[in-house]
């Protein structure tokens, strides 16, 4: 591609993001707007004239309603056209708009002292259903209309590579990615250079870092798309610190260091929310160990010893879903989710609804897991990984949590290269804002029943590296 050529590209893909911030402008102002009205309503019993609601008190509210849900459309990634089914787009706004409007009726409830009837928000809900349906059809319509298809190049090191990419049909992004060539190779870059012409994107995974970089550069001099599995090296490095102290530019990479104000209120968060929940939510504890107690008269809660930070075992706490006999092998093996049949028909509702997860409170509220942090590992499984993959002990450089980002964005058998590079990305970021971002984000991974996929059936662990070199 000229440089005449790669202007005009530029031009193009800059007028098709107008178009595209416009259609999502549209939505965020009918979103507001709408909540603006019924807001409106909900305090004068009627729609007054325009002339005497003028009050900066309804501005503000509306003003809170707004950033919220923009912060809600972040954390849900609610406009990402293209990449997400229809049904998936719609859900993520819908529900942005009811965590935002739940939460600003509670607080300007509060503020009066009283809780009036939620019917009006609740009708609002059901408007922002329809709206976000037929807003998400026509954005993915369009967005596939503006964006054909580009002729893909799939290139990737061995069989284990070309899995993390899963299964590139049967989604959306089928219809933005075509797949014509497979390609598995790890040499250099000018042996693969000549297969890179006339491809529009190229998916890269596992290839040697030399290789990659030539590939990469490649993209950038020619205009085309380039998706790269990271390395975890990659990860740890984009969360190094920039030293202006040398003549050249340097990046100081270094084990974590938790700021102080960070851990305290980190901690004291964790504190308030346990004990929050475990009030909040004892009726469903008392109901779930009934019901556990009833069905085999074995015990409610399970306890199993798990890592955390610096390398220190504790136990976890869970409702007991499988069998009292579950391991009475002797062996630490993960659950092949739905197929396992050490699972109990009471613990298959349990785990299906996230309760048995529910009494880790207890362990959060006590110091030994945090609300937000990597998933606690146990001691068994933990050396089989280190044994083919050293590295997974950086996930200990911070507290286990009940969810993370491996955990929203992963699956209960994601590959522990992946759930280790998941668990650096959030060491690189961690914040505040972060764990709010994660914990609203869970919210969603709730509606989504492949999360909780189990191994293969025969297999103890996730770990798959033994069959890295086959194919």
């Amino acid at each position: 591609m000229n440089a005449d050529e790669r202007i005009a590209q530029s031009k193009k893909e800059y007028v098709i993001r107008v178009k595209l911030f416009i259609i999502k402008t549209l939505h965020f102002l009918i979103t507001v707007g709408l909540f603006y009205w019924a807001f409106l309503f909900f305090r004068y019993r009627e729609f007054p004239q325009i002339k005497d609601v003028a009050f900066r008190y309804n501005y503000f509210v509306t003003l809170g309603f707004a950033a919220l849900i923009l912060f809600f459309n972040r954390t849900y990634n609610s406009f990402l056209f293209g990449y997400t089914r229809i049904s998936m787009l719609a859900f993520s706004q819908w529900l942005s708009q009811f965590f935002a409007t739940v939460m600003i009726y509670v607080a300007v409830s509060l503020g009066w002292n009283h809780f009036r009837n939620p019917m009006l928000f609740l009708l609002l809900l059901v408007g922002y259903a329809v709206v976000d349906a037929v807003w998400s059809y026509v954005g993915n319509w369009y967005y596939y209309r503006i964006h054909p298809a580009r002729k893909t190049l799939l290139i990737y090191r061995n069989m284990r590579d070309r899995r993390r990419f899963g299964y590139m049909t049967g989604k959306p992004t089928e219809r933005l990615y075509r797949i014509e060539k497979e390609l598995q190779f790890d040499g250099t870059f000018d042996e693969i250079r000549g297969e890179l012409e006339n491809y529009e994107a190229v998916f890269v995974a596992g290839v040697n870092s030399r290789c990659r970089n030539g590939i990469l550069k490649y993209c950038e001099e020619n205009g085309i798309r380039g998706f790269f599995l990271p390395h975890v090296g990659d990860v740890i490095m984009q969360g190094a610190e920039h030293i202006q102290a040398y003549d050249s530019p340097v990046l100081m990479a270094r084990r974590k260091i938790i700021k102080p104000e960070y851990r305290l209120v980190k901690r004291i968060f964790d504190i308030v929310a346990s004990a929050a929940g475990l009030i909040l939510l004892s009726p469903l504890f008392l109901l779930t160990a009934a019901a556990i107690k009833l069905y085999d008269h074995g015990p409610v809660f399970y306890k199993q010893v798990r890592l955390t930070r610096d390398n220190r075992q504790f136990k976890i706490i869970k409702f007991r879903s499988m069998r009292v006999d579950a391991e009475k092998d002797g062996v630490a093996r993960l659950s092949s989710g739905d197929n396992d049949d050490r699972i109990t028909p009471i613990g298959r509702i349990v785990r299906k609804c996230r309760l048995d997860e529910l009494p880790q409170l207890i362990n959060i509220l006590v110091g030994d897991m945090s609300i937000v942090g990597p998933r606690p590992e146990r001691p068994e499984i933990a050396e089989q990984y280190y044994a083919q993959l050293p590295d997974f002990k950086l996930r200990l450089q911070v507290k286990a949590g009940l969810t993370g980002y491996a955990q929203v964005y992963g699956k209960y058998n994601t590959d522990p290269y992946e759930k280790l590079e998941f668990d650096l990305l959030y060491i690189n970021n961690m914040s505040i804002l972060t764990d709010l971002k994660l914990m609203f984000a869970t919210a969603g991974v709730l509606f989504l029943p492949e999360s909780t996929k189990g191994i293969e059936p025969g297999t103890i662990t996730a770990l798959d590296y033994e069959q890295e070199e086959q194919g």
